[in-house]
Parts: structure tokens; C-alpha cells; sequence
């Protein structure tokens, strides 16, 4: 079994207002990924995605387009000691 790593990822752009968190939960979900997603006070998304590391990137890829309605103009991302996350849930 592959070790879980975790991403802490910013994404930047007209990325609230836009179903962002939802759709990215809907996404992690269907990649196995645990976390959550909230909104940053700078109009930013920040995202913290728990699985292995071949359905993050997947995740990553997904999140530089994001839901239809969503302009992405940054996505930055690093990676930290997994912290055992068992669910994907937006944050407010």
C-alpha cells in the first residue's frame, strides 16, 4: 500500500463565488483524497488534500482548471507529514 502524503494548496484567481469548494470536495472524493477546503480572506481557496501521491496529482491537475464558472490563475503547492484526515469537508 502507498504511503499518504499531504498537500497544502493555494489557489488563486476567481476561485470563491464560483462553487470552487464544492466541486473540489466532489473531486477529492472521487480520488480517494481526505481534507478540506475554505475560502482565504484574499479571495484565494486553500485546500489541505490527504491520499497517495498518483490521486493528488491528479487533484492538483484538476484544481488548475477547477469548476467551469472559475478563472485559476495560480495553484501552489507543498507537501507535509500526513495528518490522518477521514473525511474531505469545506470549511467557512
Amino acid at each position: 500500500m502507498e504511503e499518504k502524503l499531504l498537500y497544502r494548496i493555494k489557489i488563486s484567481g476567481q476561485v470563491q463565488g464560483v462553487g470552487f469548494r464544492w466541486n473540489a470536495a466532489h473531486q477529492a472524493r472521487k480520488f480517494g483524497i481526505s481534507g478540506f477546503a475554505k475560502n482565504n480572506a484574499d479571495g484565494s481557496v486553500y485546500i489541505e488534500a490527504e491520499g497517495i501521491e498518483s490521486e493528488l496529482r491528479k487533484f492538483i491537475e484538476w484544481c488548475k482548471t477547477g469548476p467551469r464558472s472559475a478563472l485559476v490563475e495560480s495553484v501552489n503547492f507543498d507537501s507535509l507529514p500526513p495528518a490522518n484526515y477521514s473525511d474531505f469537508r469545506i470549511e467557512s
